[in-house]
């Protein structure tokens, strides 16, 4: 039987990042859907983003833009199972029974609260925000997942997700599969055009709908140090070189690497490379994003989401009997 590897897309701005392209490890995805290593399956986690976000109109549209990204960078709906979480009750009802078997203990260590209390906010945010994680958990748990590409801020919710499976099989009787955090540790933290992580929180990001110019703009603002053109440089130091490996194959980046490490080329050449390489590889997305309709989306949509229904119906109708929720 072919493994299951379950991702989610969380719609909460405009659109996507190169940061995002490589730490969703959308490459590796598409490589597992052609391949039929996995099961793919990419469900639209609007429910999530309920908790940042109270704009319906923003809602939709931030929805259908990402799905619309994620088919243009290489996802096939007639390969990959892409569904509408809040589409189907299971979600919410799972999460539930999740709920009250998790101690607050375990919710309060999450990543999300502890950083609002940290800052001193665990006032300003929703119940929303505290319980997302038994929400993400049910969202891997219905659908027997092996695997979930996360980054390494993520892993936390996937072993979250694995113990509550534990604790509810050792309750109730083996229902659930264990997953596995799958984390790509060459693109674990995609950097920005800053010395700090990719992200639109820093605006250091380079988006995938980004113009040309606006690419040249960002590629010139990368740091680097006040070495000349032949003085020998270390890539593994170098913002520039960590941004520009992600778009090189195994033996472009032996180049690469050899032209830091010799000397004899400036970081005026190589941002012009870089700036290429970026142009090029986003060319494709942005025609193919641009042919695609809002209609399309929901086509896809209301085409995939009852299969993925019925999946994970089924997982809800054997726990609701575990627990005697069915008389």
């Amino acid at each position: 039987m072919t493994k299951r590897l379950l991702t989610g897309l969380k719609p909460t701005g405009e659109h996507m990042h190169i940061g995002n392209y490589f730490g969703m490890q959308i490459p590796q995805m598409i490589q597992y859907q052609n391949s039929g290593e996995y099961d793919v399956f990419l469900f639209l986690a609007n429910m999530h983003s309920l908790t940042a976000l109270h704009d319906a109109d923003k809602v939709r549209q931030y929805s259908i833009n990402a799905l619309k990204l994620y088919i243009a960078c290489g996802l096939d709906p007639e390969k990959t199972l892409i569904y509408n979480q809040a589409m189907i009750p299971a979600h919410a009802q799972l999460t539930w029974v999740l709920q009250c078997l998790t101690n607050m203990g375990t919710a309060e260590r999450m990543h999300a609260y502890k950083d609002s209390i940290n800052k001193g906010k665990a006032g300003e945010i929703s119940v929303g925000v505290f319980t997302y994680p038994i929400l993400m958990a049910a969202d891997i748990l219905l659908y027997d997942a092996d695997v979930v590409p996360v980054g390494k801020d993520q892993k936390q919710h996937v072993e979250y997700a694995r113990d509550i499976a534990e604790k509810f099989n050792k309750t109730f009787g083996e229902t659930f599969k264990l997953p596995e955090p799958k984390i790509e540790e060459t693109v674990a933290v995609v950097p920005g055009i800053d010395w700090r992580k990719m992200s639109k929180s820093y605006n250091n990001y380079i988006g995938l709908m980004d113009d040309e110019k606006t690419v040249l703009k960002k590629v010139k603002v990368i740091p680097t140090d006040e070495k000349g053109i032949d003085d020998p440089k270390n890539p593994d130091e170098s913002q520039l070189y960590q941004i520009m490996k992600l778009f090189l194959n195994e033996e472009e980046d032996k180049k690469i690497r050899a032209d830091f490490e010799n000397g004899g080329r400036g970081y005026g050449s190589l941002k012009e490379e870089l700036h290429e390489r970026i142009v090029a590889f986003l060319k494709p997305i942005q025609e193919r994003y641009n042919e695609l309709t809002d209609e399309d989306i929901s086509s896809i949509l209301k085409k995939s989401t009852p299969k993925a229904a019925v999946i994970a119906q089924k997982k809800v109708d054997e726990v609701f009997q575990k627990v005697w929720f069915y008389l």
